[in-house]
């Protein structure tokens, strides 16, 4: 019978010792005393602005301990963005990712999700996934698609072509005479300089007639230098429109909209894009082309995109 006893009274230790450790087990870790509910007149948003501010305690401290809101109503409240995968919730105060399925479970009693999970997986929100990042390069130039370069309105567009201002001329009665010297007022040249061919990479003037050899006393107008500055310009607008930045160095322009817009003496250079617009009203019942150039453009943009694993 002692023996027995003992047996009994080792036993009792035992499973009373086991009994806590399992409430050891249980004990809940979290500190409710900042915790606070967000005060809104909806209760869906107080809900949702709590869960956000008290990441991690909002369930117990909330629901489990203070009842300050219902299993339900809780559920009711977040279940329409309960995405895992992305941020689904953006509080004032906080951020709410969605419930996992442990959370589910205890909200619905079972209905939804798993239950038997320990209070430490039911009472945390769901930590957020590491994300990681990779680089992405974006080619963007003069789009022809979007914006036809061949018309003088892609000028100015994000994805247009880089153009120059209006050069006035003189008003002419000879429609040759006109276009022609639209074209020389659009690059720099003296009026009535028919014999001229321009070359849009290097900007310089020669006469066909007479020698092979640039002048290269008389450079047109605009110089290299302002084409690349705008280049630049517009491929800048671009990349920060695709949330992206400009690879440095990548920015250069190209020909013109137009590889040949004429013909004969008429025609100042290959590659050089000329928009002509035809005026009419002059004195004496005259007329005028007024010319500006073009230029295609291109560029590399760079943009980070941060996904989770």
């Amino acid at each position: 019978m002692p023996k027995l006893f003992a047996v009994t009274i080792a036993l009792f230790l035992l499973l009373g010792a086991g009994y806590g450790a399992i409430q050891a087990a249980r004990a809940t870790p979290w500190d409710c005393s900042d915790w606070q509910a967000f005060a809104h007149d909806d209760r869906t948003t107080a809900i949702l602005e709590s869960l956000a501010e008290n990441r991690g305690k909002t369930l117990y401290c909330g629901i489990d301990q203070s009842d300050t809101f219902a299993k339900a109503e809780t559920w009711a409240a977040g279940k329409d963005r309960n995405e895992r995968d992305d941020t689904v919730y953006f509080g004032e105060r906080g951020q709410f990712r969605g419930f996992i399925a442990a959370q589910e479970g205890w909200l619905t009693e079972g209905e939804s999700g798993i239950t038997g999970q320990s209070e430490s997986v039911i009472f945390e929100f769901p930590k957020e996934e590491r994300r990681i990042r990779r680089t992405k390069r974006i080619k963007v130039g003069s789009n022809n698609d979007r914006f036809p370069i061949n018309v003088a309105t892609s000028c100015g567009e994000v994805l247009g072509i880089i153009c120059t201002g209006e050069a006035d001329t003189s008003w002419a009665g000879d429609h040759d005479a006109a276009r022609r010297n639209g074209r020389n007022a659009a690059v720099g040249l003296n009026e009535g300089s028919q014999n001229n061919l321009i070359t849009w990479d290097t900007n310089l003037r020669f006469n066909p007639r007479t020698s092979t050899t640039p002048h290269s006393q008389q450079r047109v107008q605009p110089k290299t230098p302002w084409w690349q500055e705008q280049a630049e310009t517009f491929a800048g607008r671009a990349c920060r429109a695709r949330g992206a930045r400009l690879v440095a160095g990548s920015a250069a322009f190209g020909m013109g909209h137009s590889e040949n817009r004429s013909s004969g003496a008429n025609d100042h250079g290959e590659g050089l894009g000329f928009f002509l617009r035809y005026v009419t009203g002059g004195p004496g019942n005259t007329f005028k082309y007024v010319g500006r150039q073009s230029r295609t453009w291109s560029a590399t943009c760079v943009k980070k995109i941060r996904r989770n694993r």
